[in-house]
Parts: C-alpha cells; structure tokens; sequence
C-alpha cells in the first residue's frame, strides 16, 4: 500500500507537513486499532496517542479514520429472553442503582448471559464484577443454565475478600434459589437483588456482557463450545481486564487502575 505522500512525491506534487502529519498519523491509529482487535473507536484511539505523547483531536482522528476506512466494531444481533423465575418474598435491592464503590470487594454484581456455540446450541457464561475498578473477578462457561454455573463463577473469587461484600443480580432463579442464599450467608456477603422489571438495576454488569458480545462473539462465524470457551478466557483475562481501557477508570484498564492506586 502506497501512501498518499508518496503518491504525490512521485507525481511531482509538492507533500505539505500537514499531510506528512496525516500519513504518519494513520499508521499510528491503524496501529492502535488493530492492536485492539478491531475495537477501539476515536475516543479510546485517541487516549492511547495521548499516553504516547501525542494530544490529537477526536475529529480528526475520526476523519483519518473515515479516510481509512476504518471503525471500531458495532454489531447488535438477537438475545434470547430469560425464563421468568418464580417470585420470592423478602429480596432486597440493597445496591439501590449505587455503582460507585470506594474499595475492593465493596460491591459484586453478577449476571448470566445466552451465548450461541456450533455443536452445543446456547450455551451461558456468568460473570462477577467488581465495582471499584470494573474487573470481571468470576466467570464461568457452561451447556446448561443451572445453579452450578453462578456457584462456579463465584467460587472464582476469595472466599475471604467476600465478607461483608454486596453481591447484586437480577431475580433469575440461580440467584434466588435457597442453596444460592445459604452459599452467600456462609461467605458472609450480603445479597442484593434488581426490582421487578428494573433491569436498569443491575447495568454494568449487562453492560459488560453487551460488549463482550459485540467485541467478540458477534464479529466472527459461529464457533464450538471449546473454541468460545478459550476466547472468553482470551478476552476477559487478557483483554478486558488486563488492556481494555475505560472512560469510568480514567482511561486506564482494570489492572492498570489497581496498579495505580497500590
């Protein structure tokens, strides 16, 4: 591929700096982008050129990037609907929309989510965030959407970091069960559930399985259970907590904002 500047340098056009700027400048964005995966867009390009020293404008950088032909990947596709759980008595939203957190292990929320695979149909990923720094501290990938799957993903964290710890999910009968309630009483944690009908209750956490979706699993062809189940280790170890940065932390990511704090 043969840069504008040099196209214009062999036809005799004199190349302004401005343009030599523009060049050399796509080429760092390409850079970013596909380090990225493909996923970052002009704000997060952006934040990633200022770090390295190089404060660009977000139009600009969304112009070359037009220029390119280049965006960050935006794909929505169809989510199957959750099986209404039976209603139980006595569930506290304890959480209360508060997704501010001032230490770790404060506040935990966890969700499920349907993901398709090749050989196995849907299969269900359940995830636990922390509200401090939005790392996924909990996950687990499974065929069937039973208890088995949360208790799985929970067992991921510390035991010991769970005391006294708010853990927040919606009303799906994993979270509701007795044997769910009594696992969080031996940890000591305090549960909290969504209101009725208030999935806003509960959005980081949907948020967070919204953009796996979107990054990930919406932007190749259908894959096998074990091929998913790598690239969830990939994405959320690796990418998501390790790299992917976030407007909430600064423009830093997870890990980054914990070391920034110790």
């Amino acid at each position: 591929m043969v840069s504008r500047s040099s196209y214009y340098e062999k036809k005799g056009r004199k190349v302004s700096k401005r343009e030599r700027e523009n060049e050399e400048l796509k080429l760092e964005i390409r850079r970013i982008w596909e380090a990225s995966h493909k996923r970052y867009g002009s704000p997060k390009i952006r934040e990633e050129l200022k770090k390295e020293g190089k404060i660009i404008g977000e139009k600009r950088i969304q112009r070359l990037m037009r220029e390119e032909g280049i965006r960050s990947l935006v794909v929505k596709k169809y989510k199957p609907q959750q099986k209404k759980s039976e209603e139980v008595e006595g569930l506290k939203n304890e959480l209360n929309r508060n997704f501010e957190s001032e230490k770790l292990r404060e506040k935990i929320v966890g969700d499920i989510t349907y993901i398709k695979t090749k050989d196995k149909g849907w299969c269900y990923l359940a995830s636990y965030m922390d509200l401090f720094n939005r790392e996924i501290i909990g996950w687990d990938f499974s065929e069937k959407m039973e208890l088995e799957v949360v208790l799985n993903a929970l067992g991921k964290i510390s035991k010991k970091d769970l005391k006294g710890s708010i853990i927040h999910t919606d009303r799906g009968s994993q979270y509701t069960s007795l044997e769910y309630r009594k696992k969080l009483k031996e940890l000591k944690a305090v549960a909290s559930y969504s209101r009725k009908g208030n999935p806003y209750d509960n959005a980081c956490i949907e948020s967070f399985h919204s953009v796996l979706k979107k990054e990930l699993i919406y932007t190749q062809e259908l894959k096998s259970y074990d091929e998913i189940k790598l690239q969830l280790f990939e994405y959320i170890e690796s990418w998501y907590n390790g790299k992917r940065i976030q407007k909430r932390l600064g423009y830093l990511s997870p890990k980054e904002c914990l070391l920034k704090i110790s």
